[in-house]
């Protein structure tokens, strides 16, 4: 069951599912909230207990709104882009060849004919993310499948505007944000492995925590250090 109620300003997401105890967190970088309830709690108890951690989701949603975010791009000489979690200079050069990306002593070459226009570049450097994405995906999947006994079917690379990932157990196929491509490779790990642990556990419930602790037990430390990079200029959630 889905709900929502309003604390003044703040609106608070409600779920409520199979769980014993009540969970409360704030995402960045927008600072949803959202509660995590059994089905046993009604609305009035819930509401009583998010009025009790006000101070504590106004702090969370501060340091959210105060995070750092990247200028617009617009794909010039000397323009930092992020690969990995590394910073790189973007170098422009004419070339009568298929455009074209590569890594070099910490720049970035775009080779690509001299009338593509800022549209083209762009278009160019997300395809090389997302094929950059696609194959260090492809060996996490084949590392984690039998580490955690599932078998992820399909998975696809794609801009999100809300996640950093997702699942769909029926399916057993998962979804990453491409701009995971540019954090570091811890971050995408993590990523992979959350959802693929939602191939065994639909929700966030102690017993899909339990399973995070055991296979990757540093997720919360990755999961903060994603959380407090640089945001994009579209803004991102997880």
């Amino acid at each position: 069951m889905i709900g929502r109620i309003e604390l003044g300003e703040i609106a608070v997401e409600i779920v409520q599912k199979d769980i014993k105890n009540v969970h409360l967190s704030v995402h960045p970088p927008s600072g949803r909230v959202r509660i995590s309830a059994p089905l046993r709690m009604d609305l009035a108890a819930i509401r009583l207990f998010a009025i009790s951690k006000l101070g504590w989701i106004k702090e969370q949603q501060s340091k959210f709104h105060g995070q750092e975010r990247e200028t617009a791009r617009e794909y010039l000489d000397r323009e930092s882009h992020y690969v990995w979690g590394k910073r790189y200079l973007l170098q422009v050069t004419e070339s009568f060849l298929v455009a074209r990306v590569e890594l070099k002593h910490r720049k970035m070459l775009l080779r690509i004919p001299a009338e593509a226009g800022e549209d083209k570049r762009k278009a160019v450097i997300d395809q090389w993310y997302r094929r950059e994405l696609k194959t260090a995906v492809r060996a996490l999947i084949a590392k984690w499948e039998p580490l955690l006994g599932v078998k992820v079917e399909r998975f696809f690379v794609q801009k999100m505007k809300t996640k950093w990932g997702s699942c769909n157990p029926t399916s057993n196929s998962i979804r990453l944000n491409t701009e995971l491509a540019k954090k570091p490779p811890e971050c995408l790990e993590y990523i992979v492995v959350h959802e693929m642990v939602h191939l065994i556990v639909r929700h966030h419930d102690e017993h899909f925590l339990a399973l995070m602790d055991r296979y990757l037990p540093s997720w919360k430390h990755i999961r903060q250090m994603l959380n407090a990079a640089p945001l994009a200029h579209a803004n991102w959630d997880y």
